[in-house]
């Protein structure tokens, strides 16, 4: 361990922005996808973010048409820009052409963020984009001229941008207050790899020259040297190590996701292990690697499932893990014990998820069959993936805009119905985590199962009747996520019945009491309180007469 590096970042972490450690995304090109499939990853996670599923129907629009911008995370009103004459239909994240797109924030140099005057935001980039580009290098150029014309009003951001052909990843910071627009970089993943991001830039050199794999902005460079922050050769400079270079908490909390979800693609991944740790960070992790196999979209929704298990930052493992294995930790992450100060790890699995997806874009399919938009909310380790066609004209009521509000209870909500059982589970984890695993996977085996042979109907049906077939994926995706609404709220009625009060009950039938286990706390957790309490609690023995 590099006690100065550590101590450095620890130092740090007191200016480190929440926000920052926020998301976390991973781009699978098509040659690593076992079907062919493209697809990438994201989990919106924030404690005020209300999980819903966004919609935007297709428009048309009248010459001179005007757009209101908010700011996604705040609902500030930014302004107006110009509207285009049609717009195409988007669901979460993904519109009907397969286009999708996620994002992590890094934040960076903090003297470049919120300029006054701009007009657009990083969320509100995502869902312009996605109404207004069929492609990813499409979506890359709408992004690149809306910051240039009407500036960027955020912090530092990575995006996640895949098509049916291509994975991109895309990192923006803007120019200040002094000057209007963005700097940016984008590289495509190469097939056969994957990529990912989680609030750190990860774009180091790129090839100037390659202007089929590698778009910026034409200051991007030019910009640095301007503030004074590069002085090299061209060939020389790297986008990360200019406008955000890596610190220990940059390492320890955001690439070390990065690193978690490698791990379970490459075996070899354990010579960055310290890199992710926060302790060697002149060993950064390449911006992409290729998985030992390729992957299924059941093994990409398992990427985004870890607590850093059987490796050295194993959540739960520790003593914070409480007696019933639980790898959540509840904020703040930095803590102070006798003015020292700690933290706790930041996995890809955290309790403050709104909404997290695992998208598929199928080149061999009509764009409205070929895009799968797999939506969860709450969670990703007990969240449930639901299949939604991205040609789908209505969405399940129990994900909609509208449907309850983070400060609004509402038992017709999904995410208010997951939240019930993982906050529930986080009471008595090893015990109830593994009948929620269950039920999970059965689901997701279920839908995997039914939207194959839901393609094969629908691209039939399509090459003689698009709009019936678009109706056709339109109800199988509200009646699944109907479905999945039901199936939680009845686990948990399940489990509050089973587990309330510290119990574990079953059912005797045919008599009315049921049988009740108390297995406690086990025994290596009495064990840490024995050597807590020492003789506090000892049972003194029986005087011998």
């Amino acid at each position: 361990m590099n006690k100065s590096t550590l101590t450095a970042g620890i130092i740090f972490l007191s200016l480190f922005s929440i926000q920052v450690i926020a998301c976390t995304n991973f781009i699978i090109s098509k040659g690593a996808s076992k079907d062919g499939s493209t697809m990438i990853t994201y989990s919106a996670d924030s404690h005020v973010l209300y999980g819903e599923l966004y919609f935007r129907p297709a428009a048309d629009y009248a010459d001179g048409s005007m757009y209101d911008v908010y700011e996604w995370d705040t609902h500030k009103y930014l302004g107006k820009i110009n509207q285009v004459k049609h717009t195409y239909s988007v669901v979460g994240n993904m519109n009907e052409h397969q286009l999708a797109i996620g994002e992590t924030t890094f934040g960076g140099r903090e003297e470049l963020w919120h300029q006054p005057t701009a007009l657009v935001d990083y969320g509100s980039l995502i869902y312009l984009a996605l109404q207004r580009s069929k492609t990813a290098r499409e979506a890359i150029k709408v992004m690149g001229d809306l910051v240039a014309e009407y500036g960027y009003y955020s912090e530092g951001e990575s995006f996640s941008i895949s098509d049916a052909n291509e994975v991109w990843i895309l990192e923006m910071i803007g120019k200040g207050k002094d000057e209007k627009g963005a700097v940016w970089v984008a590289q495509r993943i190469p097939d056969g790899f994957i990529s990912g991001h989680a609030n750190q830039a990860r774009i180091t050199t790129f090839p100037l020259k390659d202007t089929l794999n590698c778009i910026y902005s034409a200051d991007v460079i030019n910009f640095a040297r301007k503030m004074g922050w590069f002085n090299g050769n061209d060939k020389d400079f790297s986008f990360s190590d200019t406008y955000a270079p890596v610190t220990f908490d940059a390492a320890r909390f955001c690439e070390g996701r990065v690193w978690s979800g490698f791990n379970k693609a490459n075996k070899n991944m354990g010579k960055y292990l310290n890199y992710a740790m926060g302790y060697d960070l002149k060993n950064r992790m390449p911006l992409w690697i290729k998985p030992d196999q390729k992957l299924s979209v059941q093994d990409v929704m398992e990427m985004m499932r870890d607590h850093f298990e059987g490796t050295a930052m194993d959540m739960n493992k520790d003593l914070g893990a409480g007696p019933y294995a639980c790898g959540y930790r509840w904020r703040p992450l930095t803590w102070k014990v006798d003015s020292t100060s700690y933290f706790n790890e930041r996995a890809i699995s955290t309790q403050q998820t709104g909404f997290s997806f695992v998208t598929q874009s199928r080149s061999w399919m009509p764009d409205p069959i070929g895009g799968i938009n797999w939506f969860g909310v709450d969670d990703t380790y007990s969240t449930v993936y639901t299949p939604l066609y991205c040609g789908m004209t209505r969405i399940p009521y129990s994900f909609a805009v509208g449907n309850g509000g983070m400060m609004e209870f509402t038992d017709k909500s999904a995410f208010w119905i997951f939240n019930q059982v993982s906050n529930f589970a986080y009471t008595r984890y090893s015990d109830m985590i593994p009948e929620i695993r269950k039920k999970q996977k059965e689901l997701e085996d279920k839908y995997l199962t039914l939207s194959q042979a839901i393609d094969g109907a629908a691209t039939e049906l399509y090459k003689t009747n698009p709009k019936m077939a678009i109706e056709f994926v339109t109800d199988f995706s509200v009646n699944q996520g109907e479905n999945t609404y039901g199936v939680w709220k009845e686990l948990y009625a399940y489990l509050f019945t089973k587990y309330m009060d510290g119990n574990i009950k079953e059912k005797d039938s045919p008599n009315y009491n049921p049988k009740v286990k108390q297995p406690g706390y086990g025994t290596d957790f009495y064990r840490k309180i024995v050597k807590e309490t020492g003789d506090k609690f000892k049972v003194p023995e029986e005087p011998k007469h």
